[in-house]
C-alpha cells in the first residue's frame, strides 16, 4: 500500500501544507500536540487564510516520529474514535520536523529565527527538569547545557534561542503543570541566572499559562489499519483521539499569533480556574483509576469505569473533595463537568491503557492530588476519597515490579523489604521531592493512607 504523502494524498488538509510559512516551534513532538495544538492551528489557518503559522515540531529524545513524518511530507492523520463510525483526518500544519538530540543546533536556529513568533511545549511534567519551584541546576543535562555545548534540555534550547534574538517570544506551555507559563518563566530564569547573563529580549518575551485536555491513547497496530482502511494509503504518524478537544489560553502575548480563538480555543485574563478544575476533577480522577484499575487487572481506563465500584469512587473523588476546593469560572458547570469525565473515561473505543496513564507518578501526584489534600486538610475535612488514590498509587508501586517513573530507583529502594502498610506509607511520605512536611506530618493524612494502603494490599493477597 502506498504511503501517505503530498503525492498520494487521498483525503486533502483543509489548508494547502505547501502555502504555510514556519511561524510556530513546537517542542515534544507527541502523539498528543498532534492530536491537538497542531489540529486547532490548522483549524485557525482555515478560517483566517493567515498562512504563517506552520509548525517546526522538534523531537526532544529518538529520531522515532522524525522517521515517520519525513517521508509523509509532515503528513499525517488523525483518527478520531466516538461513540459511532470512527472518522479521520489528515493534518498538514507540521511543515519542518528536527530530533534534538541530532541536530541541537537546527533547534536553537529556530527558535531564534525572526519568522518564529512563538514556542509552544507538550514536553511532559518531567522534561522541565524542576525541582520544587525552580529548575533543577544538579540535573546531569541542565549541567551540560550550562557548560556551553548545543542544548538538549528545553530550558536550554529555549534560553539559547532567546540569546540570539531581537524580537521577544511569545512561549506557551502546553502541560499539566500548575500555573505553567510562570512556572515556565521561573526556569528560564533560573537557567540565565546561573549563566550569569540574561538576554535584553526575556524582559518582552511573554509566557502565559494555558490549559489542554483530549484524550490520545497511544496508538495500536489496529489504529494503523484502521487508517489505512478509511485513507486508502498506510500513515505511519496516525494518532488517536477523543471527540472532545478543549484549550484554554491566557491572553498575553509579546506579538503575532495564529487566531486560535477562531477555531474553537478560549482566550481568557485567568486560565487558573479552568486549569485547576482540570486537574483536579479530570487528571487526578484518571490517575486514580489507573492504578486502582492496573491493580484490579484491568487493561484499559474504560474497563476501570465500568466496575461499578471504582466508578461510584471516581465520582466520589469529585463531588466529595475536589469540588469543594474550586471556584469554577464562568461558563464551566462544576457537576456537569464531573458527568462528562465519566462519560469521556468510558469511551469503549480509545483504549487508553492503565499502565500509560499510571506513568511518571511521582511528577503527576504534586499537580494532580496534592493541592486537594492540602486544601481539604486546611479547611479541617477528611480527606478520605482523595488519600485513596494516593494510596492506590503506593501499592501500585509494591506491588508492580517495574514501573515507568523518572524517580523509580529513589521509589523502590524506599520501599524496599517494606511488608507492613505502615512501612510503606512512611517509606513513600519520606520523599521529600514528593510529600512536603505539611503532608508528612499531618498524622490524619496519614493514618488515612494506612488504611487504605491495608485495605488494597489485603484484598490484593
Amino acid at each position: 500500500m502506498n504511503r501517505l504523502s503530498l503525492t498520494n494524498l487521498p483525503v486533502a488538509p483543509e489548508v494547502d501544507p505547501r502555502a504555510l510559512s514556519v511561524g510556530i516551534v513546537h517542542l515534544g513532538l507527541g502523539a498528543f500536540h498532534r492530536a491537538h495544538q497542531a489540529v486547532v492551528t490548522e483549524r485557525a489557518a482555515v478560517v483566517s487564510g493567515d498562512t504563517r503559522w506552520g509548525i517546526a515540531g522538534v523531537s526532544q529524545r529518538s529520531a522515532t516520529v522524525r522517521d515517520q513524518l519525513v517521508p509523509q511530507d509532515g503528513l499525517y492523520a488523525v483518527l478520531e474514535r466516538g461513540s459511532g463510525d470512527p472518522s479521520v483526518q489528515v493534518i498538514g500544519s507540521i511543515r519542518e520536523v528536527l530530533t534534538a538530540p541530532a541536530d541541537p543546533e537546527a533547534v536553537v536556529a529556530r527558535i531564534a529565527d525572526p519568522a518564529v513568533s512563538v514556542v509552544t511545549l507538550t514536553v511532559t511534567e518531567k522534561g522541565y527538569r524542576a525541582a520544587s519551584a525552580g529548575l533543577d541546576l544538579t540535573d546531569p543535562e541542565i549541567r551540560a547545557d550550562l557548560t556551553g555545548r548545543p542544548p538538549r534540555t528545553v530550558v536550554g534550547q529555549l534560553a539559547a534561542g532567546l540569546a540570539q534574538r531581537v524580537e521577544p517570544l511569545s512561549i506557551v506551555s502546553c502541560d499539566n503543570l500548575v500555573a505553567n507559563g510562570p512556572f515556565l518563566r521561573k526556569l528560564v530564569t533560573d537557567y540565565f541566572e546561573a549563566l550569569g547573563k540574561v538576554p535584553s529580549v526575556f524582559e518582552a518575551t511573554r509566557f502565559p499559562a494555558s490549559m489542554v485536555d483530549r484524550i490520545v491513547p497511544a496508538t495500536t497496530e489496529a489504529d494503523r489499519e484502521e487508517a489505512a482502511r478509511l485513507l486508502g494509503v498506510r500513515d505511519d504518524a496516525v494518532v488517536v483521539a477523543e471527540p472532545f478537544l478543549q484549550w484554554v489560553i491566557e491572553d498575553d502575548f509579546a506579538g503575532d499569533r495564529p487566531a486560535w480563538e477562531r477555531a474553537g480555543a478560549v482566550l481568557t485574563a485567568d486560565v487558573a480556574p479552568w486549569e485547576q478544575a482540570k486537574l483536579r476533577m479530570l487528571n487526578a480522577t484518571h490517575s486514580m483509576l489507573a492504578y486502582l484499575g492496573a491493580l484490579r487487572g484491568y487493561e484499559t481506563i474504560a474497563e476501570a469505569v465500568r466496575d461499578e465500584e471504582l466508578s461510584t469512587l471516581a465520582r466520589a473523588l469529585m463531588t466529595e473533595d475536589v469540588v469543594p476546593t474550586l471556584t469554577p469560572p464562568d461558563g464551566l458547570d462544576l457537576a456537569a463537568y464531573g458527568v462528562s469525565v465519566l462519560e469521556r473515561f468510558a469511551n469503549p473505543a480509545l483504549k487508553h491503557r492503565t499502565t500509560q496513564v499510571a506513568m511518571d507518578g511521582s511528577v503527576k501526584l504534586p499537580v494532580r492530588m496534592l493541592g486537594t489534600v492540602r486544601d481539604r486538610l486546611a479547611a479541617g475535612a477528611e480527606p478520605r476519597v482523595i488519600s485513596l488514590a494516593v494510596a492506590a498509587w503506593m501499592v501500585y508501586m509494591l506491588k508492580t515490579p517495574t514501573v515507568d517513573d523518572p524517580q523509580a530507583d529513589r521509589l523502590k529502594a524506599a520501599i524496599a523489604g517494606a511488608t507492613e502498610p505502615a512501612t510503606v506509607v512512611d517509606a513513600l511520605l519520606g520523599v521529600d521531592s514528593i510529600f512536603t512536611p505539611e503532608l508528612r506530618d499531618s498524622t490524619v493524612f496519614r493514618e488515612l493512607l494506612v488504611e487504605h494502603v491495608s485495605a488494597l494490599s489485603s484484598a490484593l493477597r
